[in-house]
C-alpha cells in the first residue's frame, strides 16, 4: 500500500503513534524521480505516467499525488539535469586550461551521464527564431545567423539559459584558439550531446556505442588545416 506523505499512520503499538509514514513518501519520491530519469531517457519526454510508475513500482496515483501533471514531472526532471549539465560545463571551464580539452571534456562527461537524453523540451528548435520580444537571459550572441531549418536555441527558463551561457564559453574559447570549426555554434554542441548518448539495453555496449560515436563528433567539430 502506497501512502501519501501528508498522512500519518493511526497505528498505535505499545499506547504510542508509530513512526509517521514520511520516510516511505521520500522513498517513494525518489524511485519516482529515478525511473522518470531512466523512463524519459530511453523514450523521450512522450512516455506515458503508467511507465514511470511502473519503473518506481508504485501506483500511477502516486506519481500524480507529487506530480499534478506530467509536464510538472517533466519540468523537474529537465531542470535538474539542466543544473547537472551546467555543473558540468563549468567544471570544465575551471579544470581544463586547453580551449579543445575543455570542450571535449564537457562533452565526454555529458555523454557519459546520460543528460543529453533529458535536454529540455523545445531547448532545440528547428527554423530561425524569431528574437524580438525575448526576454535578455533568451537572447544568444553566441550563435551564428542562421538559415531555415537549422537547430536554434531558445531558452526556456534561467536556468536553460544559464546552461547555454556556460556552453558558450566553451565554444568561444575553443573557436578563438582555431580548434573548433569556424560554424559550429552552441546548438550544434548540445545536438552532439543529445545524438551521441544513445540507449542500449546492455550497459557496456552503451557505453562502448556512446565512446565511438562521439569520438566520431568530435572529429567532426575540429577545425583542420587549409
Amino acid at each position: 500500500m502506497h501512502v501519501q506523505d501528508s498522512h500519518w499512520s493511526s497505528t498505535v503499538a505499545d499506547g504510542a503513534r508509530t513512526t509517521p509514514l514520511r520516510v516511505d513518501a521520500q522513498r517513494n519520491l525518489e524511485h519516482v524521480l529515478r525511473a522518470a530519469r531512466e523512463v524519459f531517457g530511453e523514450l523521450g519526454y512522450g512516455a506515458p505516467m503508467e511507465d514511470v510508475a511502473r519503473r518506481a513500482r508504485v501506483g500511477v496515483g502516486t506519481v500524480y499525488r507529487r506530480f499534478p501533471s506530467k509536464d510538472v514531472l517533466v519540468r523537474r526532471i529537465a531542470e535538474e539535469e539542466t543544473s547537472r549539465l551546467t555543473e558540468q560545463a563549468r567544471a570544465a571551464l575551471g579544470q581544463e586550461d586547453e580551449p579543445w580539452s575543455a570542450l571535449s571534456r564537457f562533452l565526454r562527461t555529458s555523454v557519459a551521464s546520460g543528460a543529453g537524453r533529458l535536454l529540455p523540451p523545445q531547448v532545440l528548435r528547428v527554423g530561425v527564431a524569431e528574437e524580438r520580444g525575448l526576454p535578455e537571459h533568451a537572447r544568444l550572441p553566441q550563435q551564428r545567423t542562421q538559415t531555415a531549418g537549422e537547430l536554434r536555441l531558445v531558452p526556456e527558463d534561467a536556468g536553460a539559459a544559464q546552461l547555454l551561457s556556460v556552453v558558450g564559453q566553451l565554444v568561444e574559447r575553443a573557436r578563438a584558439a582555431g580548434e573548433l570549426r569556424p560554424d559550429v555554434s552552441v546548438s550544434d554542441v548540445l545536438l552532439v550531446i543529445a545524438t551521441a548518448a544513445p540507449s542500449l539495453p546492455d550497459a557496456a555496449q552503451q557505453a562502448a556505442a556512446s565512446a565511438r560515436l562521439l569520438d566520431i563528433l568530435l572529429e567532426g567539430l575540429r577545425s583542420r588545416p587549409v
